[in-house]
């Protein structure tokens, strides 16, 4: 397979540890537990001993719509993603919510609304030049956030029957059977949920010749959207730029763009853990810890807006432990 990304640097491994080590030598440094692995993380990132809140932060919320929802696999209808986006197009929305707390802005990425994909189950959701455009789309959209001085992006997803797709795909890469790999999604019931089975088993028995293909098992069963959130992410890490997952959706983007770029893992942090199988198994995966266990399963990087004070309170008191470190050095 051709490379998809350019080489991706890791941040500065030695930065991190010096910063640890500063934290790791006084009482109170010591007293910040994982807050202080997060700063010293956000340090490395930032190619600073001191680190920095993140002042131009930025959720990336991108919608899919998807053909398989006309199965009836969601407690909602396959027209709830269009009224879900025009919400969040006109200000509101958790996602708006949690931004308008979190001090953060929005961008919404509506470009595969006008059509659904492919019933996967039965088809494929895109073809390979489809494929193609979906992942420079998400290239083109980190290389323009960063480019704009976006210094953490925080990846968000809306659509009716993502965590269908989401199961599938996770259900291919790591062999999970579709009875364990599906979750409750958007609250379904036991029928809704052997419905949702059926459907990733067929999808996920499609792919069986070609399991180790990404880009084509991406284009087979997974949608414009996810792929250009694994664009994003990974271009992203490409550009030396940290990204904060919130759900399962965000957190298999990532963890399918470790595969196409690796290295990128480097520069995630994990907001927190929601209920579907995928997404613990990709935490783990990712070696990421999350910082909160909230059981959100909202979507749209709401979780991960709910961190980001996290984040910066983290930068906030490690720079000040740095600070004092320094003072006493002199």
């Amino acid at each position: 397979m051709a490379e998809l990304f350019a080489p991706v640097d890791l941040p500065d491994a030695a930065l991190r540890a010096q910063v640890e080590s500063v934290l790791s030598g006084s009482a109170r440094g010591r007293s910040f537990g994982r807050l202080g692995h997060l700063g010293a993380w956000i340090a490395a990132c930032q190619g600073s001993l001191r680190p920095a809140p993140f002042d131009r932060p930025r959720a990336i919320v991108v919608a899919g719509y998807h053909g398989i929802a006309a199965r009836g696999i969601s407690a909602f209808t396959p027209e709830a993603t269009a009224v879900h986006v025009r919400e969040i197009a006109a200000g509101g929305g958790p996602v708006n919510v949690a931004a308008r707390a979190a001090n953060c802005s929005v961008r919404l990425i509506d470009d595969w609304l006008d059509s659904p994909t492919g019933a996967i189950d039965v088809t494929d959701a895109m073809s390979a030049a489809e494929f193609d455009s979906a992942l420079q789309r998400g290239r083109d959209i980190a290389d323009q956030e960063v480019d704009a001085g976006t210094d953490l992006l925080i990846p968000g997803d809306i659509g009716v029957g993502n965590t269908t797709v989401a199961a599938a795909v996770f259900g291919v890469f790591t062999r999970t059977e579709p009875v364990v790999a599906v979750g409750r999604g958007s609250g379904i019931n036991d029928e809704v949920w052997k419905v949702k089975v059926a459907a990733v088993r067929d999808a996920m028995f499609r792919v069986r010749d070609f399991r180790e293909d990404v880009p084509r098992v991406l284009a087979a069963i997974s949608s414009p959207d996810f792929v250009a959130l694994v664009g994003l992410i990974a271009q992203a890490a490409v550009r030396r730029t940290p990204a904060l997952l919130d759900g399962a959706y965000a957190t298999l983007a990532a963890y399918v763009a470790e595969r196409l770029a690796p290295g990128t893992r480097g520069w995630l942090y994990a907001a927190q853990l929601g209920a579907e199988p995928a997404h613990a198994v990709c935490l783990t995966a990712l070696d990421l810890t999350p910082l909160l266990a909230l059981d959100v399963s909202t979507g749209q990087g709401t979780g991960g807006l709910l961190a980001l004070p996290l984040l910066n309170a983290a930068a906030e008191m490690v720079g000040d432990e740095i600070d004092l470190a320094r003072g006493d050095a002199h």
